[in-house]
């Protein structure tokens, strides 16, 4: 599989976002990272004179989005579109707009996202420019999927979806078909989101976007798993973890390893569990990752026991107790503190089992 760069600029996990130039992967991200669509405009920078100043902003506000200096990124897209208005270059007025809805989206404005959109949408109308519309679409669809009103979400998606066909515009084609199955899951629909899904990785597998793919395989192994089709969501979890590795994002590696050892303890699976939830350990070491490995311990812990090893369930509870104190949660201290009473209750051993009251 060719590497494909995909980027992930949003805060949340759960949006596929798919830019139209295989923009490169942010340094943050979402539960997840969702994936969220979010077309990048073809700006043109050769502008007439009298526009010269908007369009430097544009270019930085563009800039500074994609570094996620989303601050300096609103004000300079702002002064680039009143510029631009005053001026009457409704277009590039647009063009800013649909990034002034990308960078609230990346903050989490989903409220702000809706009002720039709209406005990006009715210039891009009036222009006649359809990549500008089947952006504000996109914006739409997502904000309003994030304020949980489900209906306006799929009614903007589905026109954004229908003009990406209409211009035989894959890559557009595969983030609304994504973030259509997000709405359904939400909804609770998990066949229609599995449906949609699977024809965005159909389209994202034939362009050999292996960042896109990772994370349309990792929202299938949730939307398996959540029908409790723990056999189908081990399938999509291990393919995902496959490209993950091509990639070496660890990142997702960590996220998903956690569901497909989870998935396997729900088969009863319990050596595949440890294996994966083992796997998932060493990286969260390697990045340092305290909340993962604590995660992990605790994990690996339920598995031993549910193979009746009660020491080794101990040895890795104790090991959770230490990071627990170490990142100084009381929650965790606590849980671990009654995994091993149980433990030692399990094993007849009480005199041990009253040094964790």
């Amino acid at each position: 599989m060719q590497k494909n760069k995909w980027n992930s600029s949003l805060k949340n996990t759960l949006p596929l976002y798919i830019p139209t130039e295989f923009l490169k992967k942010n340094q943050e991200y979402s539960d997840i990272q969702e994936i969220d669509e979010a077309l990048q405009a073809d700006v043109s920078f050769k502008d007439e004179e009298q526009s010269f100043e908007a369009s430097q902003l544009l270019q930085q506000g563009i800039q500074q989005q994609q570094a996620g200096d989303y601050n300096a990124a609103i004000k300079a897209l702002q002064h680039s579109s009143a510029l631009f208005q005053a001026y009457g270059n409704s277009l590039k007025q647009a063009q800013a707009l649909s990034y002034l809805a990308l960078v609230a989206y990346c903050s989490g404005d989903y409220k702000s996202v809706i009002s720039y959109a709209h406005q990006c949408l009715s210039l891009a109308k009036e222009n006649k420019e359809q990549r500008l519309q089947i952006q504000a679409l996109s914006h739409l669809g997502n904000a309003y999927r994030h304020l949980k009103q489900q209906s306006e979400a799929i009614n903007f998606l589905e026109e954004c979806l229908e003009k990406a066909e209409q211009m035989q515009d894959s890559r557009s084609q595969i983030a609304a078909l994504n973030n259509l199955g997000l709405v359904y899951k939400a909804s609770n629909n998990l066949s229609k989101a599995i449906e949609y899904q699977e024809k965005s990785l159909k389209l994202v597998r034939e362009l050999q976007d292996n960042w896109g793919e990772e994370q349309i395989l990792k929202n299938l192994g949730n939307a398996w798993y959540a029908l409790m089709n723990y056999s189908k969501a081990t399938k999509y979890y291990e393919d995902c973890i496959v490209v993950s590795r091509l990639l070496n994002n660890r990142r997702t590696s960590i996220q998903v390893l956690k569901n497909l050892g989870n998935a396997y303890y729900a088969l009863g699976e319990y050596q595949k569990t440890i294996i994966h939830y083992e796997e998932r350990l060493e990286l969260a070491k390697e990045t340092k990752d305290t909340r993962a490995q604590e995660q992990s311990l605790g994990s690996l812990g339920v598995a031993c026991e549910a193979l009746g090893d009660y020491e080794g369930a101990m040895s890795y509870y104790e090991e959770r107790l230490r990071i627990a104190k170490e990142i100084k949660d009381r929650r965790s201290q606590d849980q671990a503190r009654a995994s091993l009473k149980t433990a030692c209750y399990a094993i007849g051993d009480y005199a041990r089992a009253m040094k964790y009251d």
